[in-house]
Formats: structure tokens, C-alpha cells, sequence
């Protein structure tokens, strides 16, 4: 870890997971000084693998960010370790506290921070977290495939969750657990499906040697299982932009909340953009990867219509046009040095 207290940069990018390290490799290539402020906290390290990621398939996802940090640098852009507590405005600049008393400034800020994933307390669950308690069909189907599987109603996506399963396999039981039991339409599509529902609270998994064999409920009756799909409340690690006025908020799905954006990664606050999972809590690894990429160049657009503005102006006034255009220049040349 070097020392870049008191550094400035053209763009710092908060997070140093799959949005935020593409979106710092382009904005490196396009010659801008960056530097990634990653905690070490990505989302997706119980995982065993990255899936659904062309010509990456499988790849454990240490490796895969270990990788963009390397692509990062070799563009000369900056990968440091640190959490940002806080930001702040200082005149045309952000400066960003980090837990450890440094301080970092930049023009603007892509935050690619990501989400916490709030797990039911249910004994036995967090332990599982990863391997056969699993969340994302697309994610984990295939690994889970043919095997049995229970979906644990935690919210209003649950039932959705539980007819996705059923694709990947032949036995799927739905458990009600401390939320009301499915009627109407809700129970017609999981009958339809032949996805048997389980009335009761859950207690407690049942784990063997090779993971889980059951699900108790509260009653004591165990009902055999060998995975568990949830949907954990999803809450966007964002509380370090309040004082810019920007705070996540509830999710129009009800999954947990996020900071609303364009589709471009802008938000309300001029000079911050936002990107994968912080803003749009279901991205997966190519999704949220392809929006950093995506508000990494309305950054470098956004700059390069600043500084063109600025050189416009020096050029309408030709007693400055010289010095301002050498001022420009040296600007320019430090910041891409993180001077």
C-alpha cells in the first residue's frame, strides 16, 4: 500500500470489484490519472466461481479481480487499499476521508461500492452461505442442478425465486417461514409448477458431512433438503456519500435499497456516478462489469467537454489564450501523474 494522502485525480473510483476495476481500466486507457479505493469486501468471495462471464467461466473471483488490478496498472492507473468513510466538496474537487486518516481528491467519482447482503437468522444458514445456501438461479443453478432444493420466503420476490429453481431442478418445496402462506394466483403458479409449499417458521438447517440434509422447522419436523435458495434484503454500501446528499433508498421491488441513477451511471449530485450492484442490486458480474465501463466514458466525456469549454474560453481572449493553455497543460500533465 503506498501513500497517496493528499493526491489529486482526475476520477477516483470507490470499490474495487468487477464495475469498479472496468470502469478504472477504461478510463486508464483513455489516459485520465485514476485510482480505485477498494476495501477487500467484494460480495461474491464465499463463491467458489464466476459464472455466466464469457470466456471466464468458472473463474474463482480473487482471481478474476486480481487480474483487472494488474490490467489496471499496467495502463498506469492506481489500486490502493482503504475504505472511504466520507466526502466532501471542496470547490471543483471531492475529498475522500479513508478509515485510516489519509485523504484523497478528485474531479469526479465513480462509485461502484456494491451491496450487503442481509442474511435471515435461521441457525446452521450463514455457515452455508455460498456453497448449498444459495441465492441466484443464474449464479448457482447449474452447480445445484438435479439436486433437492428449498426456497425460503424471505419477501416479495420468493415466489419468483422458487419457479426460477424449478428449472434446474425436478424437486423444489417452498417455505413459507415467517411470512403468510401463498394464495390466489401465487399458489396456482407453484402447483402448476409442482413446487409444494411448507407452512411453518424454519428453525434451524440440518447439516451432514457433505453439507446440507434438511430444513427444521420449528415444530421439529425436518424436511429433507439438500439445497436452500434465499433472497437476502439487499442494502447498497453507500452511507459515505450523505454528506454529498446522496443516500440509497428503497428499491421500487422491495429487495433492499440502492442509489437511483441514469442509465448512463449519473446521479442526482453532479460529478458522481454509480455503477453495478450499488445501483442495480441483481447485476451480475458481466452486467455490473459492462456499467463501469459505461460510466467510465460519460466521465471522460463529461471531462473532456469541461476542459474543451475552458479552452474555448482562453482561445476567445488572446491576452490569456497562452498562459491559460500552458496552466491547462500542466493541470492535465500532473493529474495523469496523480500528482
Amino acid at each position: 500500500m503506498t501513500d497517496e494522502s493528499g493526491k489529486h485525480y482526475e476520477v477516483a473510483v470507490i470499490g474495487g470489484g468487477a464495475a469498479g476495476l472496468n470502469g478504472a481500466l477504461l478510463l486508464s486507457r483513455a489516459r485520465r490519472s485514476v485510482v480505485v479505493i477498494d476495501s477487500g469486501e467484494p460480495r461474491n468471495a464465499p463463491a467458489t466461481g464466476v459464472h455466466g462471464l464469457l470466456g471466464r467461466e468458472g473463474v474463482p473471483p480473487g482471481e478474476l479481480l486480481e487480474s483487472g488490478r494488474e490490467e489496471v496498472r499496467d495502463y498506469g492507473g492506481h489500486v490502493v487499499s482503504g475504505e472511504v468513510v466520507a466526502v466532501t466538496r471542496d470547490g471543483e474537487e471531492f475529498v475522500l476521508d479513508l478509515g485510516d486518516g489519509r485523504s484523497v481528491r478528485a474531479l469526479r467519482l465513480l462509485v461502484t461500492t456494491g451491496l450487503v447482503d442481509e442474511l435471515p437468522e435461521v441457525a446452521g444458514l450463514r455457515e452455508r452461505w455460498g456453497a448449498d445456501v444459495v441465492h441466484c438461479p443464474y449464479c448457482h443453478g447449474w452447480e445445484v442442478r438435479d439436486r433437492t432444493v428449498g426456497v425460503l420466503a424471505t419477501g416479495p420476490m420468493s415466489v419468483h425465486q422458487a419457479l426460477l429453481f424449478r428449472q434446474w431442478s425436478f424437486d423444489v418445496k417452498f417455505f413459507s417461514h415467517n411470512l403468510r402462506t401463498p394464495t390466489g394466483e401465487e399458489a396456482e403458479r407453484l402447483a402448476a409448477r409442482g413446487i409444494q409449499v411448507v407452512d411453518g417458521a424454519v428453525e434451524s438447517l440440518e447439516v451432514g458431512e457433505q453439507g446440507i440434509t434438511g430444513v427444521r422447522l420449528v415444530d421439529g419436523t425436518v424436511v429433507g433438503r439438500e439445497v436452500l435458495a434465499i433472497a437476502p434484503r439487499m442494502t447498497a454500501r453507500a452511507a459515505f456519500l450523505a454528506e454529498l446528499g446522496l443516500r440509497a433508498v428503497e428499491h421500487p421491488s422491495g429487495i433492499g435499497e440502492y442509489v437511483p441513477a441514469e442509465g448512463t451511471g449519473a446521479t442526482e449530485v453532479e460529478g458522481v456516478w454509480v455503477a453495478g450492484n450499488v445501483t442495480d442490486p441483481s447485476a451480475q458480474v458481466g452486467p455490473a462489469a459492462a456499467a463501469g465501463a459505461t460510466a467510465a466514458a460519460r466521465i471522460n466525456a463529461d471531462l473532456v467537454e469541461e476542459e474543451t469549454a475552458r479552452a474555448v474560453t482562453a482561445r476567445r481572449d488572446p491576452f490569456s489564450a497562452e498562459s491559460e493553455a500552458r496552466g491547462c497543460e500542466a493541470v492535465l500533465g500532473e493529474r495523469r501523474h496523480g500528482l
